[in-house]
């Protein structure tokens, strides 16, 4: 456990600012600034430069000519040197931060760009702001910008439940598993996570092109989200027990039940809890651009008719959920602030 083993040196150096209060710091940052559009249309964003990265390897090395053996093993490699060199990047971040005066600012920024609590909760608010003002029409443009399944094919309650799982899905992914591994190993754990979960949305698809180029990708991102899609479900169910209309114990029950079921072997885990807490259905039936309609089983035992009120509900468990793992962290470091 890096940071932890690692913080009261690397604290005296920071003149105070650990690891975990830099991380601390970044959730609030995150919290309140958001996905600072402003500064990343002049500037490119952290994930966007991950990004150009692995497709510069994806053009170079999966070429269609290649045969899938091939292709597989330049999968491989694209994932060991993209990782690797997301490491690096970390360690050589978080020595120079040691060394410059007020170097740690610079961590907190990129960690604060790194998780998407506040971008999240805004655009899971947008849907349910769309349906209110719009109907159909103006969730369907919202959602569009959270999901991958065609939004026309989805109705009012159909929008809700996208949205929604979007929330429970993206609260493991870009909340909890960032922080997570950033708990564990600093930066260079936090960057490695972003990397994979960029490698596994960018090429990790069960598709001609990216079957076996992006197998590696897949399993590893699938690997590393097993703990922090578990965290997340728990989260979840310990922030339904403030409101009294969510139901803990149902959340609990649910997720334990139902997360085998979803096609993901962690995104079942989250939405499982927030269809229990809900008393609703999430999963199902689904459509994605380009491809046939799937029968998937349903996660919950409720109503599938979502409203938004389901979502705006949904967004109170998420911030609250949100709250319980910053004064996690927060306990964690005062308490080794004591040691």
């Amino acid at each position: 456990m890096f940071t932890l083993f690692s913080s009261s040196m690397v604290g005296a150096a920071h003149l105070g600012a650990d690891p975990l209060t830099i991380l601390l710091l970044a959730l609030v940052l995150d919290g309140y600034l958001g996905e600072m559009g402003l500064l990343f249309r002049l500037l490119p964003h952290p994930v966007v430069l991950l990004g150009r990265a692995v497709s510069a390897l994806d053009r170079r090395l999966n070429r269609a000519d290649r045969g899938q053996g091939a292709r597989k093993v330049r999968g491989i490699v694209t994932v060991l040197v993209l990782v690797g060199g997301a490491v690096l990047l970390g360690l050589a971040i978080q020595m120079v931060s040691v060394f410059l005066p007020l170097g740690w600012l610079f961590e907190l920024f990129l960690a604060a760009t790194l998780i998407a609590q506040r971008s999240l909760y805004d655009h899971v608010a947008a849907v349910a702001l769309g349906l209110e003002r719009d109907g159909v029409i103006g969730g369907r443009a919202a959602v569009a910008h959270i999901v991958g399944r065609d939004p026309a094919l989805l109705d009012s309650a159909g929008v809700g439940r996208a949205a929604i799982e979007s929330l429970a899905e993206n609260f493991s992914d870009a909340v909890v598993a960032p922080v997570f591994w950033c708990v564990l190993f600093g930066m260079p754990g936090l960057l490695a996570y972003k990397m994979i979960n960029t490698l596994d949305s960018m090429i990790g698809h069960k598709t001609e092109q990216y079957r076996a180029f992006g197998w590696a990708a897949a399993r590893l991102d699938d690997l590393v989200n097993l703990i922090p899609a578990r965290l997340s479900g728990l989260l979840l169910a310990v922030a339904a027990l403030r409101p009294k209309w969510a139901k803990a114990g149902a959340a609990l029950r649910i997720m334990v039940r139902d997360a085998g079921k979803h096609r993901s072997p962690n995104a079942g885990w989250p939405e499982g809890a927030m269809a229990g807490a809900l008393a609703i259905r999430l999963s199902g039936p689904r459509a994605y651009r380009g491809e046939p309609p799937r029968e998937e089983p349903w996660v919950g035992e409720g109503r599938d008719a979502v409203t938004i009120k389901d979502i705006r509900r949904a967004l109170v468990l998420f911030r609250d959920a949100c709250l319980i793992e910053g004064g996690l962290i927060a306990l964690l470091s005062l308490g080794q602030a004591a040691l």
